[in-house]
């Protein structure tokens, strides 16, 4: 038979895991490559890239949407667990799951519209048949590193206090701060003075210094927690200072550092994870697309 697409592959995933037990994810592919019945040749297909084969690409996406609208969740690398609401959908006995069963849990309904939103570049909508071949690519680019996003803060969140740190210094390094490795590692987590985590070099030279405050946090950071920092640096004398969290910041937290005189820069946990995609923090290349157009040029004849 034809390898099923993602879709088709939700619902035997997720009966797999109904046991409650936690699941290896390359046991879930091999066992679901046998339930589909797939030849020897199809579970060898490969991406156009030749970097992955198919068949486990998209048992991966499948569990992506699953946890995204919260039947499934990850234990730890590699493994997962179906959820209380997980069990529950199975108990309706659904024919079928897909993006439109997943749109009933507020959870998927969020991500949705979180996309939709970051989708809004105009208020002109192009119909599907009516994108071109950049447009649809741009849009495949924009969905993987959403997702790739969403899994970065889902194993910061996780990771211990001592790993965040090294997460941070290892972010800032890449953006160009921190002097050396060594010195960077050494400033953070040895402050701990009245809310302040560490300090880090603004530059390799050491013209400036920036305090620093990361937290692994669940939920909003309020207004009161960037006070405290505020007011840590300013017993300092400090001018400058990064709070980085996995968390989100609340409209009072935002306005509040816009009219201080200490410049504080506030980085959530969706921010964090950008920052990490695109410095090559915690993430590696899986395949590159060279899009090319025709040189006129080369072909004008004199």
């Amino acid at each position: 038979m034809a390898i099923p697409n993602y879709q088709t592959i939700m619902l035997p995933l997720l009966k797999m895991a109904r046991d409650g037990k936690e699941h290896r994810f390359r046991d879930a592919a091999d066992n679901l490559a046998d339930e589909f019945s797939l030849s020897a040749e199809e579970r060898k297909e490969l991406l156009p890239s030749g970097q992955q084969p198919v068949f486990p690409n998209r048992v991966g996406w499948a569990r992506l949407y699953l946890v995204k609208a919260g039947l499934l969740k990850g234990t730890r690398r590699g493994f997962f667990q179906i959820t209380e609401q997980g069990q529950k959908a199975l108990s309706k006995n659904p024919l079928k799951i897909d993006k439109d069963f997943l749109m009933q849990f507020p959870d998927f309904v969020e991500v949705v519209k979180a996309k939709k939103e970051k989708a809004k570049i105009s208020k002109v909508v192009t119909p599907p048949d009516e994108v071109t071949p950049e447009e649809g690519l741009e849009a495949a680019f924009q969905e993987l590193k959403e997702s790739l996003a969403l899994e970065i803060l889902k194993n910061a969140k996780e990771c211990s206090p001592a790993f965040f740190e090294r997460l941070v210094v290892d972010l800032l390094i890449k953006m160009g701060y921190g002097g050396s490795r060594k010195e960077a590692g050494e400033a953070i987590g040895q402050a701990g003075d009245g809310g302040i985590d560490g300090i880090i070099k603004e530059d390799q030279l050491g013209l400036d210094i920036i305090y620093i405050q990361a937290k692994r946090w669940e939920g909003t950071v309020g207004r009161p927690e960037i006070q405290n920092v505020a007011g840590a640096l300013q017993g300092q004398k400090a001018r400058k200072g990064i709070f980085i969290t996995t968390a989100s910041f609340s409209k009072d937290a935002l306005d509040y550092v816009k009219h201080i005189a200490t410049k504080i820069i506030l980085i959530d946990g969706e921010r964090l994870a950008e920052l990490m995609i695109d410095h090559g923090v915690g993430v590696s290349p899986v395949a590159t697309y060279e899009v090319k157009k025709m040189d006129l040029d080369y072909f004008a004849e004199e």
